[in-house]
């Protein structure tokens, strides 16, 4: 099959338990932009919320299913444990680091240990994140930082980097990311914990920070119970409706169980787990988040593709008032 590479991360899908703080952390302290209010449409009595560059352009959202009673996460493998996020320069760093510690945020210090200077940083639930520089990036271009937010442009965080994905049988899902996704190996790097096989990093696409997958084999660990702060699913870059309808075709060829296609609206996504049992979705580029709102007033009020417009009122009832108006 014809199949053209996926195009590296398109956004990746967390849990919080309370939308409001995590609304002040995404947009008041590491100053994305939230893009779309909207609700989970597997569970219309949450919020989903989309956090991403100016525009929400492929590659920069990360999102958030509100879960209110969502409980503590227990750490472990089969589970994404690391989103990372994209800034200009290594000069940016030191000014989160500045801006954490002025802030109170839970961070580490400055590392290359990845092959790339990094900055680890925690949010208020325990979310694992991660700045890294894209100082010598030569692979998938970042997106916008938005000019009406509280971050200087030049520091500003321009899209999602690589995501670590830590599992109990590191070849399974080595073998999903190179025979099924076509992804390539390329380097590898020291474990975190000692005794630990290197970490084993895989790109697609044009590769870079944009376009990596980092696989770390943990046997030390139980399975992951996650709950608030963990992560629900990564996707992949598809280009359109079309090369996405090839992807269903190619995934259930592989016998892979898989939701087929599924209309979300703001792109199109095929659903399967890998696997070690982390959920993997692959999603257009398009249409985009100003599908039904201008780019001015992205995120401002409540969304709702037109499949749960007439359920609107329902559903607004059942939801906590979040005011995103600045």
């Amino acid at each position: 099959m014809n199949l053209k590479p996926l195009k590296g991360q398109h956004h990746v899908s967390a849990i919080t338990a309370n939308a409001k703080k995590n609304y002040e952390f995404y947009t008041k302290t590491l100053g994305l932009r939230l893009v779309k209010k909207s609700i989970n449409q597997d569970d219309t009595s949450v919020y989903h919320l989309f956090y991403a560059d100016e525009r929400g352009n492929p590659g920069t959202d990360l999102t958030f299913f509100e879960i209110p009673h969502a409980g503590h996460t227990y750490k472990g493998t089969n589970s994404i444990t690391l989103t990372s996020l994209r800034v200009k320069s290594d000069e940016a760093l030191n000014f989160w680091k500045n801006r954490f510690e002025e802030s109170g945020v839970e961070h580490d210090e400055v590392s290359h240990h990845t092959g790339r200077s990094t900055l680890g940083f925690r949010d208020f639930e325990g979310q694992r994140l991660m700045l890294v520089s894209d100082e010598n990036n030569e692979g998938v271009p970042g997106g916008r930082p938005w000019d009406k937010g509280p971050v200087p442009v030049e520091y500003g965080i321009v899209g999602l980097g690589p995501v670590t994905l830590t599992v109990s049988k590191g070849e399974y899902t080595a073998k999903i990311l190179m025979d099924v996704l076509g992804y390539r190996e390329t380097r590898s790097f020291a474990a975190y914990q000692e005794g630990q096989p290197d970490i084993r990093v895989f790109e697609t696409g044009e590769g870079g920070t944009g376009a990596e997958v980092h696989l770390e084999e943990r046997n030390d660990l139980p399975q992951e119970r996650p709950g608030r702060g963990s992560v629900h699913h990564v996707a992949f870059r598809v280009e359109d409706e079309k090369e996405l309808n090839k992807w269903v075709d190619w995934i259930t060829k592989t016998k892979l169980p898989n939701s087929g296609f599924v209309e979300r609206y703001y792109f199109r996504s095929l659903y399967f787990r890998e696997p070690n049992g982390i959920l993997f979705e692959l999603a257009t580029d398009g249409p985009g988040f100003e599908t039904d709102e201008s780019f001015e007033n992205l995120g401002e009020n409540l969304s709702l593709p037109p499949y749960f417009e007439n359920q609107r009122d329902s559903i607004e009832a059942k939801l906590k008032p979040l005011d995103t108006k600045e």
